[in-house]
């Protein structure tokens, strides 16, 4: 899963794809590189992010939505002459789409449009209104665990008896609560959450990482998105270590803004 923030604060990437030219270039980017899914963000959730309307996040996320799902993505030709572009069309080059929203309104907007997955870094709790919306539409969801209840994480060294038992117990009630609003087991992605999510101590992410076993009775796929953290220092070998980490220990999905470097790695792990 590619990483694709069109927002101007993000930790890591914020103001390099605000603009829809670049960030359709950067899809197309993931996607040469070996993305199958691509992840649009409209809204920072880190540490000193700001809340932003509905209206504005949709104004970030739609435009971009609706080129990629279209499948015919304008691209910069290599063969194109100086100080000239020619343009090309991309056709049926078709990836899955998740919009990394916690609100109803922005998800609705993004699943008419054609978004087959919905990342709600609350999982749930930031809209009462979501989870109502995931049953309705049958799309898949990814519930992430987060030590806060509001959207915005905190830089703060939460001590834990038992990691790997809170975020059980966490996960435990939010599915029981998403089943009872008629979600499927089989909608559902788990992210275990990472990094401030769980700990300004890096100890607890590595904990999760090297433990991931610990979510395979739910009998869901379990998303880690390790990328650029903090506790992997920030760094490509950093995010790369905790990602194979991940991966051998029962991974399915990496959300990552090194899709290259990722997917290499992946594929050395596995051939």
């Amino acid at each position: 899963m590619g990483i694709l923030n069109v927002t101007p604060d993000s930790f890591y990437d914020g103001g390099k794809y605000n603009d829809l030219e670049n960030a359709t270039v950067r899809i197309e980017e993931m996607c040469e590189q070996g993305a199958n899914i691509v992840d649009i963000g409209g809204e920072s959730t880190g540490p000193g992010s700001e809340d932003i309307s509905a209206e504005e996040e949709m104004g970030r996320v739609i435009p971009v939505i609706r080129k990629v799902v279209s499948g015919e993505w304008l691209v910069v030709s290599d063969e194109k002459e100086e100080d000239t572009k020619q343009e090309k069309k991309i056709e049926e080059n078709h990836i899955n789409v998740s919009v990394d929203t916690y609100k109803s309104e922005v998800a609705r907007a993004a699943i008419e449009l054609g978004v087959e997955i919905i990342n709600d870094v609350t999982a749930g709790r930031g809209d009462e209104k979501m989870f109502k919306l995931i049953a309705e539409t049958g799309c898949k969801y990814i519930l992430m665990h987060s030590k806060d209840n509001s959207p915005r994480t905190t830089i703060q060294q939460l001590e834990y008896e038992d990691v790997l038992e809170t975020i059980h117990e966490f996960f435990e009630d939010r599915i029981r609560e998403a089943e009872n609003s008629g979600i499927k087991k089989e909608q559902m992605i788990l992210d275990p959450g990472l990094g401030h999510f769980v700990s300004s101590d890096p100890k607890y992410s590595w904990e999760i990482l090297n433990n991931l076993e610990f979510l395979h009775d739910f009998g869901c796929p379990i998303l880690v998105s390790p990328s650029r953290k903090s506790f992997t220092e920030k760094t490509l070998e950093g995010t790369l270590e905790a990602t194979k980490i991940a991966v051998e220990h029962g991974a399915n999905i990496i959300r990552t803004h090194d899709v290259l470097e990722t997917k290499k790695l992946i594929d050395k792990i596995f051939n």
